[in-house]
């Protein structure tokens, strides 16, 4: 991964991926670009006064911020999407994101300067992943103890490639399944998991594999006590699939997971 993304507004939460982005382009030896992107009201008067002066100073602060915390990195680039409204902002933010190897934004939460559902819309409309860093604690890098969610889809697929251009040399790598008890591909599942962990060792990364069924809890909460069990500092996860359920119940466990995250994750779909 050479070319990094990180998404840039007034909230609180933006120091925080702003420093693991800066952290991830100096280990990856990346590209990175920093891109200003929060709504803003249009106040019209005689002609729509564009971009309002609170917009502007925000931008303003955004660039200084970046450019200072960045100082030490070579390749490094501000931007702008100098957008207010949110269906604009996300139109835009989508095509953006598709010329960029990773995409790292914060954690959606309610009065959040951006659009809540940004992360959704890049994971599934740009063709590339997201890393989300939660709103609560503080991921300086990761890569270290991460942890894939394995299942048999095309998304977990296409986050078990993905993660591996994130992982630190020495990364102790675990690939976790998780059932129900009633699940009639539970024996399956098992040489499938094998497999990719089969896959990251190819790849020189020491990685073992985990099999666990969740009984009275849902698999989004089992997964995320086994992120706690494992001490993972990453969450690899196949995000926004369910091909074959209903339009509405599509996606349901990635939002689960967006909202309950403890650790950041990146979403491949």
């Amino acid at each position: 991964m050479r070319n990094l993304l990180v998404h840039l507004d007034s909230g609180a939460q933006t120091g925080n991926r702003l420093e693991l982005a800066i952290n991830l382009a100096r280990r990856l030896n990346a590209r990175l670009v920093g891109v200003f992107a929060q709504t803003a009201r249009v106040h019209a008067g005689v002609v729509a006064a564009w971009p309002p002066e609170d917009y502007a100073r925000a931008s303003k602060d955004a660039a200084a911020a970046f450019k200072a915390a960045a100082s030490g990195l070579v390749n490094v680039e501000f931007m702008d999407l100098n957008r207010g409204i949110e269906a604009e902002i996300l139109q835009q933010a989508v095509d953006l994101a598709r010329h960029f190897d990773l995409i790292v934004c914060g954690q959606p939460v309610e009065n959040s300067p951006a659009p809540t559902d940004m992360i959704e819309r890049i994971v599934v409309d740009s063709g590339r992943p997201v890393l989300a860093v939660p709103y609560a604690g503080h991921f300086t890098d990761v890569g270290k103890r991460p942890l894939f969610a394995w299942s048999d889809s095309r998304e977990a697929a296409r986050a078990l490639a993905d993660g591996i251009g994130l992982l630190q040399k020495d990364a102790d790598a675990t690939v976790v399944s998780i059932s129900k008890p009633d699940d009639a591909n539970i024996a399956y599942n098992k040489t499938s998991l094998e497999f990719a962990v089969a896959h990251l060792r190819a790849h020189g990364i020491k990685a073992v594999a985990d099999q666990a069924v969740a009984v009275e809890i849902g698999l989004m909460d089992a997964l995320l006590n086994q992120a706690a069990d494992h001490a993972a500092d990453l969450l690899i996860l196949g995000a926004f699939g369910g091909e074959g359920y209903p339009r509405f119940s599509r996606g349901s466990g990635s939002r689960f997971m967006l909202k309950h995250m403890t650790v950041p994750i990146l979403l491949s779909h």
